[in-house]
């Protein structure tokens, strides 16, 4: 057991301080502001506060921990030792940065509560990052952070020793067309043919037509090949389903379809499965209830593991709306439009709620990459995509940490502009479990 001692334990201290030693690191820690507690612990111990106590490990601290409310802070992003840290601290503190401010910074979201402008689909930009604008939000900074801290502990406190992590590969899969032509309606797949036919798309006439007719597989019913590599490779998989009302960005098949339910019902006795909550269950939280409602009754248990429909995340409400609704597991932490690691990490942490300054119980993962960032944010080629793939990778590997990788079942279909990024998926597969 690590004691911390602090001269003044609140939620946020208390928050940035388990993050770190027991949910990365898994050792257990307890707080002080007792001096001769401190000063009598025969253990690990560290300071945290304004001054050393005395010949200590002292590690120097940031006010952003003791403070209440949201204000914009003044950070100053410079390097040490190759890495990016900012929250700048000397005065002889064991670390030349306040490691638990910045680490609370990014994994509370911090600068996503401060004022900004949205995209076109209501998020928080990836370019208006701290990350992003420095230069580092391609790397799990924390994950380096936490490797520098342990070894300084180590030089004060050799017997400490952490249990040691293994690197990990979560597969998910996002659901929001199980089909390209089944499933769609008469209405509809009339609209989307006489689409076709004034745009003279006549391949996609050609292939409507075969599809419906029997003679040809729905181009977006992947499931079977999926699950194949599944078994192949043995990895863990979770596929998030849309079953949100037809919207303007939420145009599914209807959850009253059969084949839909089939479907769902067969891939859940080989995944885990969650709800894909609707872009418009943002606005109308009254949707979210049905949609998980709706998952509950096809798959016939509890629907725990969530991910936004368009990684629309509305902080702190969107996941005030999922945790009030039971959802314990949440995998929006990302961006669209950039890959990489938006809370600074790519270990699974618990949702610090600023607003009400308390660590909840949703346990959020943090996602490194989604095949439409690569393809149709940054029209990458298959090749610099796999190569973007394998930095990010080894970056997580380096320091045994988690990748999870975003994909579709329409993205392994070789439809349209998806040709030829099968490959890139199961060459995601293969550096992952080799």
């Amino acid at each position: 057991m690590i004691l911390v001692y602090t001269h003044q334990t609140g939620p946020r201290v208390q928050y940035a301080f388990k993050m770190v030693f027991e949910q990365f690191l898994a050792c257990d820690v307890r707080f002080t502001s007792q001096v001769e507690e401190f000063i009598a612990y025969d253990g690990v111990k560290i300071s945290y506060t304004k001054n050393a106590l005395a010949s200590e490990l002292f590690f120097r601290s940031h006010t952003i921990l003791f403070e209440k409310g949201i204000v914009d802070q003044e950070i100053n992003v410079r390097s040490w030792k190759g890495h990016k840290v900012f929250f700048e601290q000397t005065e002889n503190s064991a670390l030349p940065f306040d490691i638990f401010a910045a680490g609370f910074y990014l994994l509370s979201r911090y600068e996503e509560y401060l004022p900004h402008i949205k995209d076109r689909f209501q998020r928080f930009p990836a370019k208006e990052s701290l990350a992003y604008q420095n230069g580092f939000l391609k790397i799990p900074v924390i994950e380096y952070w936490v490797k520098e801290l342990v070894a300084v502990i180590q030089t004060k406190f050799p017997q400490f020793k952490p249990e040691p992590r293994q690197f990990k590969y979560v597969n998910t899969i996002d659901v929001d067309n199980a089909y390209c032509y089944l499933e769609k309606g008469f209405l509809r797949s009339v609209g989307a043919g006489l689409r076709s036919v004034l745009q003279f798309d006549f391949e996609d006439i050609l292939k409507r037509i075969k599809v419906l007719s029997g003679k040809d597989k729905d181009p977006y019913d992947t499931f079977d090949y999926l699950l194949s590599l599944q078994k192949k490779y043995k990895f863990e998989s979770i596929y998030f389903f849309l079953l949100a009302d037809y919207g303007h960005n939420d145009k599914n098949i209807t959850f009253t379809s059969k084949k839909l339910q089939s479907l769902i019902k067969s891939m859940s006795d080989y995944v885990k499965v969650g709800i894909h909550p609707s872009w418009a269950s943002n606005t109308y939280p009254d949707k979210l209830v049905k949609e998980i409602d709706r998952l509950e009754s096809i798959v016939n248990r509890e629907v725990i593991r969530s991910r936004q429909h368009f990684l629309r995340l509305d902080l702190p409400s969107t996941y005030r709306s999922l945790i009030d609704l039971g959802i314990r597991e949440d995998y929006t932490m990302g961006y669209a439009s950039q890959v990489g690691f938006r809370a600074g990490t790519s270990l699974p942490f618990y949702f610090y709620d600023l607003d009400m300054e308390t660590q909840t119980q949703l346990l959020v993962h943090p996602f490194a990459v989604m095949d439409g960032t690569l393809n149709e944010y940054l029209e990458l080629p298959v090749d610099d995509a796999q190569y973007l793939i394998k930095e990010l990778m080894d970056r997580v590997k380096a320091v045994d940490g988690t990748f999870i990788s975003l994909w579709h079942n329409e993205t392994v279909s070789d439809n349209r502009h998806w040709q030829e990024w099968k490959q890139v998926y199961e060459f995601t597969l293969e550096e992952a479990c080799r």
